[in-house]
Parts: structure tokens; sequence; C-alpha cells
């Protein structure tokens, strides 16, 4: 299974970006998607995860401002990110627990990474 993330980059303070996350591979079924982040010296920590069902979990300091959404038929995620802080620059990584095709097993999944960096 593959997660390939995109979307990342420089952005001003108080801009806009859009991560993407595209799973592909022998997948019979996914479970909950969501994302990451870990900034340089700091622990990789949850910013926001949806269940298969939709719900969504989001981190305090990024609610009101990212917000997560998954196309199920194109088994993509993705973060909506507003009113971006300095404090947002970190890597984000894509994560997917999902049921495989071959052996019906729970397993679960992470992207390489993508840089986001927001500065002046």
């Amino acid at each position: 299974v593959q997660l390939v993330e995109s979307g990342g980059g420089l952005v001003q303070p108080g801009g806009t970006l859009t991560l993407s996350c595209a799973a592909s591979g022998r997948i019979f079924s996914f479970g909950d998607m969501g994302w990451y982040r870990q900034a340089p010296g700091k622990q990789r920590e949850l910013v926001s995860i949806i269940t298969a069902g939709g719900n969504t979990s989001t981190a305090d300091s990024v609610k009101g401002r990212f917000t997560i959404s998954r196309d199920v038929a194109k088994n993509t995620v993705f973060l909506q990110m507003h009113s971006l802080k300095p404090e947002d620059t970190a890597v984000y990584y894509c994560y997917s627990e999902f049921i495989d095709a071959d052996w019906y097993s729970r397993k679960n999944a992470w992207g390489l990474g993508i840089q986001v960096t927001v500065s002046s």
C-alpha cells in the first residue's frame, strides 16, 4: 500500500494550503485516515483524523482553521488549512488504516511526508 502526499510548500502567514493523500494498493477497505505533523525538534502529533463513517477529530491547535475530508471513491484524504501560522510549519504525514485484500488483516500505512512552511 502506498500513500502519496501532495500540496505542500511555502505560504505566508494567514495563507491557505490544501494537502492531498492518495492511497493505492491491494486494499479491501479503509478505516481511519488522517494527518499527523512533526516540527523540528518535536514529536509527531495528530492533526486531524476522519473515520470510515466520516466522523472527524481535530487537534485543538488547528480547530477552526483546518478541515479534513475524504473522497471514498478515489481513496483520497484532504486537509484544508486556512489562516496558517508560522507554528504550523512542519512535515505533514498522511496515515491510513486498512484491511488488505490478500489476507484480510488490519494494517496501517504512512506516507513519506510533505513539508509545509509558513513564513513571510
